[in-house]
């Protein structure tokens, strides 16, 4: 689920408790979570609602159901989904641990990650557009490579573009032949 910065804001803050989608169908299940900016949001509720009223159109961080409807698609049922920051961001910590094996053997797996690495080491907060461009790839499929190093610590995302965590350096550095 997509949020505004400022959403991700109010829910750290605890002020945005709800969000509203239009959606064919739930698209996130209750008790699930999601790795944010500003740390985990938890799915506390999600569930159809025939209209948005005044305190949910509040609780989601807008001044009036209008406003609300304003910012959704226009087709779809209306999901009334209940979010609450669940705790810190794991990967955060992540990044300042040193690689273990467990990391190179998840890189084994990915035969392009020394690459990516050495690319952001030498381009920090160039867009992923261009990142990707300069492998051929097109964007969606490197960025969801980018996650996946991201997932292990090794990358951090900025407004522009990513650049290496601590840990992804010390792992550009062992998988760097001399």
């Amino acid at each position: 689920m997509l949020f505004r910065p400022q959403d991700l804001d109010g829910i750290a803050a605890g002020t945005i408790t709800l969000a509203f989608r239009r959606w064919d169908k739930p698209r996130v299940k209750v008790g699930s979570t999601q790795k944010t900016r500003v740390g985990v949001v938890e799915f506390t509720s999600c569930e159809p609602v025939a209209s948005i009223t005044e305190d949910d159109a509040r609780a989601a961080g807008f001044a009036s159901p209008e406003d609300v409807e304003a910012r959704m698609r226009k087709t779809g049922r209306v999901y009334r989904v209940g979010v609450r920051l669940a705790g810190p961001d794991p990967r955060v910590a992540l990044r300042e641990t040193p690689p273990d094996e467990a990391v190179f053997a998840a890189l084994e797996r990915y035969p392009w990650a020394r690459d990516y690495l050495q690319a952001i080491a030498d381009r920090p907060a160039v867009r992923a557009p261009d990142l990707a461009e300069s492998f051929g790839r097109e964007t969606a499929p490197f960025k969801r490579d980018i996650r996946k190093l991201k997932e292990l610590g090794l990358t951090i995302s900025l407004d522009v573009g990513y650049r290496l965590s601590p840990r992804g350096e010390a792992v550009l550095r062992a998988l760097t032949p001399r």
